[in-house]
């Protein structure tokens, strides 16, 4: 009877995770393609939900003993490959606000140099 009612709590939390998840892209708090990804975990934690001898058998294709300790191997993998994805993205976007602070300061320089003939 408990397993039940643990896999229904964990089912009910993955569908809050997928409303949360909707909200975020409806409120344009995340992008499409940023969505995806955790649309992807989503859908993997429901199938773990629903199906728990997929967990296990994976733990063991990858030579854990207890599941719990796949569980978190994967979950430690995943954050990894997240922060590595923000990293990149953080990167990214230094670039082009150190690309876009020269262009408004060239155009600021040219403005300069324009007003100066006018006068």
């Amino acid at each position: 009877m408990g397993n039940i009612v643990l896999h229904i709590v964990f089912i009910a939390g993955v569908v809050c995770f997928f409303g949360v998840i909707l909200y975020f892209l409806r409120k344009n708090m995340l992008s499409l393609k940023y969505t995806l990804l955790w649309l992807f975990s989503a859908f993997i934690m429901l199938i773990v939900s629903i199906f728990p001898d997929i967990l296990r058998t994976v733990a063991k294709l990858l030579g854990f003993e207890i599941a719990s300790n796949a569980v978190f191997s994967l979950m430690l993998g995943f954050v990894i490959i997240i922060l590595l994805s923000l990293t990149a993205i953080a990167s990214k976007q230094t670039e082009n606000i150190k690309k876009l602070a020269q262009t408004i300061a060239l155009l600021e320089k040219n403005i300069r140099e324009l007003e100066g003939k006018d006068v």
